[in-house]
Formats: C-alpha cells, sequence, structure tokens
C-alpha cells in the first residue's frame, strides 16, 4: 500500500515538473502562441484583432465621408412660387363652415383649419399680433395681424385686421376671435380660402 502511494507521488512530482518545464519553454521562445502576444493596448492578440477591426471600419467610413462629403439634408423650405401655388389651390367644402351673419350664410374657414394648411404647405410660416384696439365706447376690439411666408428665394409678408364684438357670447374672448378673424384675412390675402370671398359676390 505504501509503495503504490509513493509511485503515485512521484507521478505527480515529474508532471509538475513537466509543466513548469513547459511554461519556462514557452516564455523563454521566440514563437509564442499568436493569441498570447500583447498588443498596444493591453490585450491578447486574439482582442487586438477586434480592435484592429473596429479601426478598419472607422477608417472606411471617414475614407466614404471624405469621398462623398456630408450626407446633405433636406430643408422643409421651399421655393415661394410653390408655396403661393399650393395656398391658392380651392379648399375641400368638407373643410369649410358656415355662419350665419345679417341674415345671410357666411362661408368661412376655421382658424384652426387655416393654421393646419398653412403647417402643410408653408411650414415655415410665421405671424404676429400687430395692434390691438378697442372701440371709444369699450364695446367692440379690433385686433391687426400680420402673416409672412419665408420661402428659399423670398419672403412676403400680409396684414388683416379683424373685429370683435366684447358683448358678444361664445367660445372666447373678443380679442381671440378678432385674432382669429384677422390670420384668416391675412392668409386669404396670400391666397388660402380666397375663392370664398369670390363666392361670397357672385
Amino acid at each position: 500500500m505504501a509503495l503504490s502511494m509513493l509511485k503515485s507521488l512521484r507521478k505527480s512530482t515529474a508532471s509538475i515538473s513537466l509543466s513548469s518545464s513547459f511554461l519556462n519553454q514557452i516564455s523563454s521562445t521566440s514563437s509564442t502562441p499568436s493569441f498570447l502576444k500583447p498588443c498596444g493596448c493591453g490585450c491578447a492578440q486574439l482582442q487586438n484583432k477586434l480592435c484592429y477591426s473596429n479601426a478598419a471600419n472607422d477608417d472606411r467610413r471617414k475614407s466614404k465621408e471624405e469621398e462623398y462629403g456630408e450626407i446633405p439634408t433636406e430643408g422643409i423650405s421651399r421655393p415661394m412660387s410653390e408655396i403661393l401655388k399650393q395656398l391658392n389651390k380651392k379648399v375641400p367644402d368638407s373643410l369649410i363652415s358656415v355662419r350665419p351673419e345679417n341674415g345671410a350664410s357666411i362661408k368661412y374657414i376655421p382658424w384652426h383649419i387655416v393654421n393646419r394648411i398653412m403647417n402643410l404647405h408653408a411650414p415655415e410660416w410665421s405671424g404676429e399680433v400687430r395692434n390691438i384696439t378697442y372701440s371709444p365706447d369699450a364695446k367692440s376690439v379690433t385686433v391687426v395681424y400680420r402673416v409672412t411666408l419665408h420661402g428659399t428665394d423670398a419672403e412676403i409678408y400680409r396684414e388683416s385686421t379683424g373685429t370683435a364684438s366684447v358683448e358678444e357670447k361664445g367660445y372666447g374672448d373678443a380679442v381671440q376671435k378678432a385674432e382669429g378673424m384677422a390670420f384668416r384675412r391675412a392668409c386669404a390675402r396670400l391666397g388660402l380660402g380666397l375663392h370664398l370671398y369670390h363666392e361670397d359676390m357672385s
């Protein structure tokens, strides 16, 4: 029994010596396995290949950018002639409302519909209230509103007024109503819904 244990111990010692000898040989030889060679970034050669691959992709991407230059992004601005052409198209009847006024039925486009159409065909338009004036008896208010179109080749604006009764009941106050009216009229001077005014005259 003791003899067999001694033989086993000698085999283990020999195996350890062989392993140590093999490791010493690897560390001293010039033919170190490629996957164990250190690289500049401190990782193993296998990882270095991945780093090189990423660097190569970056180089190819930069080369493509240099070849084609910056990829232009299309802006939302349009030539003024195209904007005016779109605004002057007839508005569908489904978007038109009717209100009674002085015993007659007046067709009009609600301000929020006008706003959406402007956003669609003249996305860089701007609007501003230029003036708010109350009548001497304070029973009505008049708002001056300006709408400006910004095209790639020109910039134009139109102004109009809207008047509302302070005592009139309904949604919103008098200034809001007058502003909405002035806004619609200013847009009409640029062509949006202008056909409704011609229909009223016929």
